[in-house]
C-alpha cells in the first residue's frame, strides 16, 4: 500500500464521527430556533436569549468543524455537552441522565483511537 492509499484510508471519516457531528448540528439549529422565539427586538439583552442562541451555534460550529476534521472542534463539543450535563442537575433527573448518556458517547465517539486517527490526518 503506498502514501496516497494510507492517507486516503485515514482520512475517511468515520461513520460515527459523521452521525454525532450532525446530531449537534441538528440540536444547535433546533435550539437556536426555540430561543429565537424568546428574542425581543425591542430590549435584546432584558433576558438571556442572546446567550443561549450563541451557546446553540457554538453546538453548530463544533459539529461543522468536526465534519472537517478540525482536531479542536471535538474538545469545543466535549466542552459544550459537559456544559450541558452541569446545567441538567439544576433540572431533572430524566434531563440529566439523557445528558450523561450523550457525554458518554460524545467521549466514546470523537477520542476513540479511530478517531485519532481522522483528526491527526489533517493539521488544524
Amino acid at each position: 500500500m503506498n502514501i496516497s492509499d494510507q492517507l486516503a484510508r485515514m482520512t475517511k471519516r468515520p461513520l460515527p464521527i459523521t452521525i454525532i457531528s450532525w446530531f449537534y448540528i441538528a440540536a444547535g439549529i433546533v435550539g437556536a430556533a426555540y430561543h429565537s422565539t424568546e428574542l425581543n427586538t425591542h430590549a435584546p439583552f432584558e433576558n438571556d436569549a442572546i446567550l443561549l442562541i450563541f451557546i446553540r451555534l457554538l453546538a453548530i460550529i463544533g459539529g461543522a468543524f468536526t465534519l472537517r476534521s478540525a482536531h479542536w472542534a471535538r474538545w469545543l463539543l466535549l466542552a459544550w455537552i459537559v456544559y450541558h450535563v452541569y446545567l441538567s442537575f439544576f433540572h431533572t433527573f430524566s434531563g440529566r441522565t439523557m445528558h450523561s448518556v450523550l457525554l458518554v458517547i460524545t467521549i466514546y465517539v470523537l477520542f476513540r483511537p479511530k478517531a485519532a486517527e481522522y483528526f491527526r490526518a489533517k493539521k488544524n
